[in-house]
């Protein structure tokens, strides 16, 4: 005769576990991570307590539904949390301060940035008399080269509205 396979349904339900954790570890998004809680918790929960296999699926499903939505949403925030852009290569270069090290000749000259680069520069709109030594900022990147306008002093006071006077 045949051996009641119910009795072994635990090992199918650490097997199935084991093949969501493995799915997880490949996706990484949490979802799988969520079915093995609900198979681990529901399935062989209800199956070491007695429960026939129908309500061992059930509690699986419910389990693993319930983490889904209460749970996983959680663990996304968290992880996103402390993933703010952080602007990288050209695109962290605008705004960046340095100071003019060699004088204009025609339109291009140097500065050295900031972060200890070195780079041609040409003037914004507007920004003649640099000298060098001036304190500058990156406004644009042009390809190779960055055009700079004049930086405002750090010792200076913030514009004040005196449209209200």
């Amino acid at each position: 005769m045949l051996p009641d396979l119910t009795q072994y349904l635990w090992i199918a339900w650490l097997v199935l576990a084991l093949v969501f954790v493995i799915i997880e570890l490949l996706t990484l998004e949490f979802t799988f991570l969520m079915l093995a809680g609900g198979t681990l918790i529901g399935g062989l929960g209800i199956n070491l307590l007695g429960g026939p296999w129908w309500l061992q699926v059930m509690g699986a499903a419910a389990v693993s539904a319930l983490l889904l939505f209460t749970i996983r949403p959680l663990l996304l925030r968290a992880l996103h949390r402390s993933s703010a852009l952080q602007p990288t290569n050209v695109d962290a270069i605008r705004g960046l301060g340095g100071r003019l090290a060699a004088p204009f000749a025609g339109d291009v000259a140097a500065a050295r940035l900031d972060n200890g680069e070195l780079w041609s520069v040409t003037r914004s709109p507007g920004s003649d008399g640099l000298a060098v030594g001036d304190r500058i900022v990156v406004t644009a990147v042009r390809g190779a080269m960055v055009e700079v306008a004049l930086a405002a002093p750090a010792d200076s006071p913030l514009p004040t509205d005196r449209s209200t006077d």
